[in-house]
């Protein structure tokens, strides 16, 4: 499968708007050191334009572990939900941070099909997050 071409201008607008981090488990570039790629919030594949709208910003693993899902089952009612959406979603009002601030915890159905599904809380991205509140980059303060 190839990928469609973003413009520059585009993915420099996405990444803006992103503040540069992913939009699903909100690791930051500039702290794992590493280029975010761009998400199709609506998969290609399943008729997902490239436009600003259905643009976002997520980390490699995010994205790998997306896919091209858009809704993945809550662990609490066993429901199929949509998965988050940061472009239209507030992350604060489906997920939120453990009290060490190294884990994700859903608080929706959304937040938790997401976690699950994107693997949100991943040993070595715990581990990780971990080093980072120490140092006093994260978690974001917004």
């Amino acid at each position: 499968m190839t990928s469609a071409y973003i413009p520059k201008a585009l993915r420099e607008r996405v990444s803006l708007q992103a503040r540069h981090r992913c939009g699903y488990c909100l690791s930051s570039e500039q702290v794992v050191g590493l280029a975010i790629v761009i998400d199709h919030l609506t998969p290609q594949v399943l008729g997902g334009p490239t436009s600003e709208e259905n643009l976002w910003l997520a980390c490699s693993a995010c994205n790998a572990f997306k896919g091209h899902r858009i809704a993945a089952r809550d662990s609490e009612s066993g429901q199929m939900v949509r998965l988050f959406n940061p472009r239209e979603q507030s992350w604060n009002e489906h997920f939120l941070w453990t009290e060490s601030g190294s884990r994700i915890a859903g608080r929706t159905a959304v937040g938790r099909a997401t976690a699950k599904a994107l693997r949100l809380n991943r040993p070595l991205l715990v581990m990780a997050r971990r080093a980072w509140v120490k140092a006093g980059w994260h978690p974001p303060a917004d």
